[in-house]
């Protein structure tokens, strides 16, 4: 930024680990799911398909459970609660391409809601959120004032650990690969933890709802050597946005990460409804 220029939110590039994950998989990727608009309705894009349906369901029921109290959570029906958020994405809205595959799949997530509920283990106990930003924003801080870039997400579990007033960070995981070591996604979260409240963070596990019966420990990643990897992919983000260079890596011929939204510019994929962000969706084969 110029010398005594201000930061401000609204020119600031905001980056999450979902749109840095994009840019580093392809540039073209990030530009036409996190910029370009859909000319005919206004709004951003993105795919559906039965593993991502599979996740967006799973997570809404177990999320949801901290919308009540400890006590309370497991006095819920949560497989027919499982059974009425299936409905949004029921068949082509999910991405099937019938019915076995569906069925396939609706097996596996209600699966992982028996899991939980035979083993509950932390998620009985209290927990924190995040509070939202301005007009609903996701939980956010300032990564750079001098770069104005802006460092947003949303964690999945809070557990609050009261005999040290501290918190706990669990991550569900509904696919089946393991996160890579050199993922961002916990430096992004220690970071967001350490600027967006005040309680230490005192451990941090990624949950395999599909294998495991208990969070698996991770090690957290050292706060300032997170922040420096995170910050360089950010900036590298902001000089593509600024210089308007979003070129897929492979070329014109594009890669597996940008061609099923080219699919979608050239009008060879289905719309089959609206996001939870209000993004157009589609199925693309």
């Amino acid at each position: 930024m110029a010398p005594n220029t201000k930061p401000n939110k609204y020119s600031a590039v905001w980056v999450s680990h979902s749109s840095m994950g994009d840019f580093l998989k392809c540039p073209r990727l990030y530009y036409l799911r996190n910029i370009y608009k859909n000319p005919k309705t206004g709004r951003k894009i993105n795919t559906i398909n039965p593993a991502l349906a599979l996740g967006q369901v799973v997570h809404e029921v177990v999320e949801g459970l901290q919308n009540f109290k400890a006590e309370e959570r497991f006095n819920r029906p949560l497989l027919a609660e499982f059974d009425k958020i299936w409905q949004k994405v029921s068949g082509k809205r999910g991405g099937f391409k019938d019915a076995a595959e569906e069925a396939a799949m609706k097996e596996r997530g209600r699966a992982m809601i028996e899991r939980v509920l035979k083993h509950p283990g932390p998620l009985k106990n209290k927990t924190v959120r995040l509070k939202l930003g301005v007009n609903g924003m996701l939980p956010n801080f300032y990564l750079s004032e001098d770069d104005n870039i802006i460092l947003c997400g949303k964690i999945d579990w809070l557990e609050y650990l009261p005999e040290s007033d501290a918190v706990r960070l669990i991550d569900f995981k509904t696919g089946r690969s393991e996160e890579s070591d050199d993922s961002l996604q916990l430096p992004i979260y220690h970071l967001l933890l350490k600027h967006c409240q005040e309680r230490p963070l005192l451990g941090a596990s990624y949950w395999y709802l599909d294998r495991d019966d208990a969070p698996m420990p991770v090690a957290l990643p050292d706060l300032e050597t997170g922040r420096a990897s995170v910050l360089a992919v950010a900036r590298k983000v902001k000089e593509a946005r600024e210089g308007l260079k979003f070129n897929c890596p492979r070329g014109p011929a594009g890669c597996f990460a940008c061609r099923p939204f080219e699919k979608i510019l050239r009008g060879e994929a289905e719309l089959v409804g609206t996001g939870e962000y209000n993004q157009d969706v589609y199925i693309v084969d």
